[in-house]
């Protein structure tokens, strides 16, 4: 499983369970698999929608910012990765023991 960076979240909301993430590099598209990866945040997800100005958008670029609906909270700094070639690896999967 491969990883790049491709943004940062800047704002979660807990109702609605969404994450604000601004693409700081690249292109997201729905269907993407991303991992979000902060001090106590680590899952992998794949992005079923999005939004940009509250318009649903099938793909996002740099120096957009996109509402993504996640399963899991998500803090403003945690930094999301988009993974490419094969499944994303299930959390702590790549701790030594």
């Amino acid at each position: 499983m491969d990883e790049s960076k491709i943004g940062e979240v800047v704002k979660f909301f807990a109702g609605p369970s969404v994450a604000a993430v601004v693409i700081t590099e690249g292109v997201l598209k729905t269907g993407n698999t991303l991992h979000f990866k902060g001090r106590t945040t680590d899952f992998s997800h794949e992005v079923q929608s999005m939004q940009v100005d509250n318009q649903p958008v099938e793909e996002a670029r740099t120096g957009d910012s996109v509402g993504i609906k996640v399963p899991e909270r998500v803090r403003p700094g945690d930094l999301a990765y988009i993974v490419t070639g094969g499944q994303a690896a299930p959390p702590g999967s790549d701790m030594l023991p």
